[in-house]
């Protein structure tokens, strides 16, 4: 196995890892004591964090350089 398949595996797995921990993070707060309106600000940053990180795994493992 070559390092560019082991980058990609350990990166889909920490990529599950935090993006099951974020939305379960703003799930929880959103069901909780805070509400939808209250738990809304989490989500917004939750989905902005979420899709940086996603475009990192990309960027870092998926996408072919000159």
């Amino acid at each position: 196995m070559d390092m560019t398949n082991i980058k990609k595996i350990t990166g889909l797995i920490g990529l599950g890892l935090v993006f099951t921990f974020i939305l379960g993070l703003a799930h929880s707060i959103s069901t909780g004591f805070a509400g939808f309106w209250g738990g809304l600000p989490f989500w917004i940053i939750a989905i902005s964090v979420l899709s940086m990180v996603a475009y990192d795994y990309w960027d870092e493992c998926i996408r072919k350089r000159d």
